[in-house]
C-alpha cells in the first residue's frame, strides 16, 4: 500500500540512482499534516527503511523515530514559509553544488533564465549565504527572504528544492541540476537568455516565480 513513508523511500532510491546523492549525502522530507517525515541522520538515500524514518513537527521538534538529518531546519523553514509545499529535497548533486560555489547571477536568482524548463519548473533560485551544514541561522535566513521561490542554492554546499509533492520536488531538483550543468558548460561565453516577455508567459502559465524587476 502506498503511504508517505513508502513514497519517501522510493524518491530517495530514485535520487541516488540518478547520482544526485553520493555516499550518505542528501536528505528529503514529506509533509504529512502537521508533521514532517524526514530521512534520519547518517542514512544514504538509496537505503531508507519506511519503518525507520524520523518525524518532526513544523517547529522542528523531534517527535519519533531516529535522530533526524541535521538539515531538518531547512526543511521546516520551507514548510513554514510556503503552506503549499508538500515535500523538500536537499542534495549535493555535482553541477548544482559547483554553481553554488560561484557568485550568484542576481540578488534573487543564482542562475539566469537559460531555459524555459528551468523558469517554469523551478523558477528564481536565490543563493543563500554560506553557513556550516545544519546551521539554524541559515534556515532562518531562507525563511525570512521577502520574495517567493521554491528552490535555493546554499553557498558552497548544494541545492534545496520544495514542491507540492515528492514527485514535483524531485522533478524540480532534476531540472535544477540540468540547468546548472548547462551553465557550467557555457562557461563565461556569451549567453542568450530568455526575454522578459518569454519569462512572463511561462510564469503566468505554470505558476512559477520570477521577479522581472529584480
Amino acid at each position: 500500500m502506498r503511504t508517505p513513508e513508502t513514497d519517501l523511500v522510493q524518491a530517495g532510491a530514485k535520487l541516488q540512482s540518478l547520482g544526485f546523492s553520493p555516499g550518505a549525502s542528501g536528505n528529503i522530507s514529506v509533509r504529512d499534516g502537521d508533521r514532517v517525515l524526514i530521512t534520519p541522520t547518517g542514512y544514504g538515500l538509496g537505503g531508507l527503511d519506511p519503518d525507520r524514518l524520523s518525524v518532526v513537527d513544523l517547529a522542528g521538534r523531534h517527535i519519533s523515530g531516529p535522530r533526524p538529518s541535521k538539515e531538518f531546519p531547512l526543511h521546516t523553514a520551507f514548510y513554514r514559509r510556503d503552506p503549499t509545499a508538500g515535500a523538500v529535497v536537499h542534495l549535493h548533486s555535482r553541477h548544482a553544488a559547483a554553481v553554488s560555489c560561484r557568485p550568484g547571477w542576481s540578488e534573487r536568482s543564482a542562475i539566469p533564465p537559460l531555459t524555459p524548463y528551468f523558469v517554469m519548473r523551478v523558477g528564481q533560485t536565490p543563493l543563500i549565504p554560506y553557513a556550516a551544514p545544519g546551521d539554524p541561522g541559515q534556515a532562518a535566513g531562507l525563511e525570512a527572504l521577502p520574495f517567493p521561490f521554491r528552490a535555493a542554492l546554499l553557498a558552497n554546499h548544494g541545492p534545496v528544492v520544495a514542491g507540492a509533492d515528492l514527485a514535483a520536488a524531485v522533478d524540480a531538483a532534476t531540472e535544477l541540476e540540468e540547468v546548472c550543468a548547462l551553465l557550467l558548460l557555457l562557461g563565461e561565453s556569451g549567453q542568450r537568455l530568455l526575454t522578459a516577455p518569454d519569462i512572463e508567459e511561462l510564469t503566468t502559465r505554470y505558476g512559477s516565480f520570477w521577479d522581472l524587476d529584480a
